[in-house]
């Protein structure tokens, strides 16, 4: 059975492991034409609730040069997969009617896997005109997560596909991110590694 934080939606109890602002460097390493680009970063990624069963998510990487030159940002929403019902908010602003589906722990633990993990959705927007959808699992301190859908705006560079891996090892977020782009196979792309900031550290940046 979850250990859920009284404070936070029941089907956060999932995810809670991830709430807070994390800061570390990674390592980019992709193919580009007849090049490989490679490059440490700086990169800082903060998960936020606002009282809803979401996760909101945003990232923000620099170059690791004498001016932390801005590298990439991305924003977005992670939750639970799981079907839409009518206390669900939405479509737009519409309000939630009646009382949550999954309201208490024992009712989101319906919804774990057979191998005891729970299935996982997350929409990621780049400002470069990209919106990823991704699908995939969440089993205790790992994520898998596996692109369903990309979205490209007609001035956004080629991108069919993305995996993405999370995990928690020695309180630290490990994470690596395979890309499928500008012509390329599904091939590695960046990793990182982030510790746990207070938030007086994170508020300093």
């Amino acid at each position: 059975m979850l250990e859920l934080d009284p404070t936070l939606p029941a089907e956060l109890g999932p995810l809670q492991w991830l709430i807070g602002t994390w800061e570390g460097t990674g390592v980019l390493s992709f193919p580009v034409g007849e090049r490989t680009v490679e490059q440490e970063f700086g990169q800082r990624v903060s998960f936020a609730h606002h009282g809803q069963p979401y996760l909101s998510y945003e990232a923000y990487a620099w170059q690791l040069d004498d001016e932390l030159t801005p590298l990439a940002a991305e924003s977005g929403f992670w939750r639970l997969a799981r079907p839409a019902h009518d206390a669900d908010a939405g479509p737009g602003m519409l309000p939630p009617e009646g009382d949550p589906a999954y309201g208490d722990a024992e009712a989101v633990e319906a919804l774990r896997r057979p191998d005891g993990g729970f299935e996982l959705q997350a929409l990621i927007s780049h400002p470069t005109g990209v919106a990823e959808l991704y699908l995939g699992t969440i089993a205790g301190p790992r994520i898998d997560l596996a692109t369903d859908a990309v979205l490209r705006g007609a001035s956004a560079k080629e991108h069919s596909a993305s995996t993405r891996m999370y995990g928690l090892v020695e309180n630290h977020l490990l994470w690596a991110w395979d890309l499928a782009a500008l012509g390329q196979s599904l091939e590695s792309h960046a990793s990182g590694r982030l510790a746990r900031v207070t938030p007086s550290e994170a508020n300093e940046a």
